[in-house]
């Protein structure tokens, strides 16, 4: 550790930021100005070719600093990356989430950063690297304590430095439950309102267990990589949210669907052979329940802020193999009542059970595809219930 002394006669002590002091990264990559987390392991993301994926990858969402700590004060200097969307608004920074000692206690985002524009009409982007900006909290509770800071789960984020006004040191082990989930955007926060906020955030907190989240904006798509990085990760819950991405992507029919689920499923079980393993169909979204893809941004509200999608495929095709959500639902739920002769501790849960066709009346996705703040805690608090209560998947 080393020590200075600023302007407002605080005797920082900087400490440096090391893999124990993180939770819910699988990787920490070390960069020119600091270090940047990563959802998946080295070897997975040299098998990767896809932007999007390594984007996503890189945004950590469920990633905390966990400290304990007499500190009532900290900053934690940081480099982001911003989104720009060309013709659209600019877009809200990135939030931090701070707990201490379980409890939310403060906010706040970090200026500056890179930027990296998107033009969504031609798929194009342009990077330019910006300035280290720095996150302030003070005033926090006098006397030893656990403190939690949750990065953003829609900002990639390079972290610089961390600096207290007492010692830290790594936070210990809760002894709790570790739940390591895979799924698509809405898994990775969508438009949740915060890193904390967003649906496996909240579940994990209301089930009082460790979140590793391995949603992926965009990118949930039955990849081995993350089923070998999943199988490589320590856990003790497993859930998988399959279904979406594959739809909206058109990346497979039904003929491959069905055994890219079975391997998936074979190489996650490598590693946890008896670990509750919880195959979550797609929640309801109803320009995909049977109409496949591909999926197309429509950006003619872009201006205005409004951003929607549509479903461009022919329900016609349903019958040579093309996939819609309905379809994908009966497969799963046909895999799992196969496997679960030999494989006791596997589950399944259909994903209208957490938002269906109710739900999408009074809370409609707001661009027919994600989820909003409000239906994020709707869907966490029932995923919690029907998951973490008695008689659920993961129910001691």
């Amino acid at each position: 550790m080393s020590t200075h002394t600023d302007d407002d006669r605080i005797d920082w002590i900087t400490t440096p930021i090391t893999r124990d002091l993180l939770r819910g990264a699988l990787d920490l990559e070390r960069t020119e100005r600091g270090l940047l987390p990563h959802r998946l392991p080295a070897r997975a993301r040299a098998q990767n070719t896809d932007g999007q994926l390594a984007m996503a990858e890189s945004q950590p969402s469920g990633v905390r600093l966990a400290l304990r700590t007499r500190a009532t004060t900290l900053e934690l200097d940081t480099l982001p990356t911003k989104r720009v969307h060309v013709g659209a608004p600019p877009r809200p920074d990135g939030l931090y989430d701070l707990l201490v000692d379980g409890r939310p206690a403060g906010q706040g985002s970090v200026a500056g950063g890179n930027t990296l524009t998107v033009d969504m009409t031609t798929g194009t982007a342009g990077f330019e690297s910006g300035p280290v900006g720095t996150l302030r909290f003070a005033g926090l509770p006098e006397g030893s304590k656990d403190v939690e800071i949750w990065l953003p789960h829609n900002e990639t984020t390079e972290l610089v430095a961390l600096r207290t006004d007492a010692p830290v040191e790594p936070a210990p082990d809760p002894g709790r439950r570790v739940w390591l989930h895979h799924g698509s955007s809405i898994s990775h926060g969508s438009d949740a309102a915060s890193p904390t906020t967003t649906w496996p955030a909240l579940a994990a907190w209301l089930g009082g267990v460790e979140l590793v989240n391995l949603g992926l904006a965009g990118r949930a798509l039955l990849d081995p990589f993350t089923a070998r990085a999943m199988r490589d990760t320590p856990a003790d819950l497993i859930s998988v949210k399959i279904g979406i991405n594959v739809v909206n992507h058109d990346a497979m029919r039904l003929r491959a669907f069905g055994p890219a689920v079975h391997g998936f499923l074979d190489t996650v079980r490598e590693g946890h052979p008896t670990a509750p393993l919880l195959v979550v169909s797609p929640i309801l979204c109803p320009i995909q329940e049977d109409t496949p893809g591909p999926l197309a941004p429509d950006v003619s509200g872009l201006r205005e802020g409004r951003l929607r999608f549509v479903a461009m495929g022919d329900p016609g095709e349903r019958a040579s193999g093309k996939l819609t959500l309905n379809v994908v639902r009966d497969e799963l739920a046909r895999i799992v009542a196969q496997r679960t002769a030999d494989d006791p501790n596997l589950h399944y849960l259909d994903g209208r059970d957490l938002y269906g066709e109710a739900d999408a009346a009074e809370l409609p996705l707001p661009d027919d595809l994600h989820p909003d703040a409000a239906t994020h805690r709707r869907i966490g608090e029932r995923f919690a219930r029907l998951a973490f209560t008695d008689r659920g998947a993961f129910s001691r």
